[in-house]
C-alpha cells in the first residue's frame, strides 16, 4: 500500500459537472491514484451503453437518470464513485441528487472552464465538428449548458492545476468526513 492512498470512511457520489473538455474524467483519474476504491462513472463510456446516440433533451434526462441509479447502487453497496458527465441542465442534476438521495454522500462539483478553453482543450474536434453543423446539438455550442447555480464545490481548472483541483476536491470531501 502506497503512502499516499486514501481510503473512505463513508461512500459517496462525487458528480462532476461542466463543459465537454472542462477536465471532468482528468480530475477523476487524478483522484483515483490516491483513492483506489473510487468508482470512475464516465459519461462517454455509460452512454455506449446506457443511451447510444441520443442527444435530444429527452434523452439526456434519462441518461443522466441511469446514471444517477447506478451510483444510487454502488453507494449502497459502499462502493464511492465520481461521475464524470456533463449534465448540461440544472434539472439533470437535481434528479441525481435526488435520486441518489444521499444527503452529505453526495456532492455536486462544478468543473469551471470557458468554452474558449475547452474547444482548445479538445483533441477529439467534438467542437470542431459542431460549430460545421456535423454534430447536432453539442453541448456549449448549440445545446445550452446551464452552469450549476448551488454547486457543492467549484474547481477552475481553466485557472487552477490539475493537482490544485484534485486536492481542492480530496479536501472537500475530507471537511465531509467522506474521507
Amino acid at each position: 500500500m502506497g503512502k499516499s492512498e486514501i481510503f473512505c470512511m463513508k461512500p459517496f457520489v462525487l458528480w462532476m459537472t461542466g463543459l465537454p473538455c472542462s477536465g471532468k474524467t482528468t480530475i477523476v483519474k487524478d483522484l483515483q491514484k490516491d483513492i483506489p476504491n473510487l468508482a470512475m462513472l464516465d459519461g462517454d463510456e455509460l452512454r455506449e451503453w446506457f443511451s447510444p446516440k441520443d442527444f435530444s433533451k429527452a434523452g439526456r434526462d434519462e441518461h443522466n437518470k441511469k446514471v444517477a441509479h447506478l451510483a444510487k447502487l454502488l453507494l449502497k453497496h459502499g462502493v464511492p464513485s465520481a461521475v464524470s458527465l456533463v449534465s448540461p441542465y440544472l434539472e439533470n442534476r437535481e434528479n441525481a441528487r435526488t435520486i441518489v438521495d444521499a444527503g452529505d454522500q453526495f456532492a455536486e462539483c462544478y468543473v469551471k472552464c470557458s468554452l474558449e478553453e475547452c474547444e482548445k482543450r479538445d483533441v477529439k474536434g467534438m467542437y470542431a465538428k459542431a460549430r460545421k453543423g456535423e454534430i447536432k446539438g453539442f453541448t456549449g455550442i448549440d445545446d445550452p449548458y446551464e452552469a450549476p447555480e448551488k454547486a457543492d464545490l467549484i474547481v477552475d481548472t481553466e485557472n487552477e492545476s490539475l493537482g490544485d483541483s484534485a486536492n481542492k476536491v480530496k479536501e472537500f470531501l475530507k471537511s465531509r468526513n467522506l474521507l
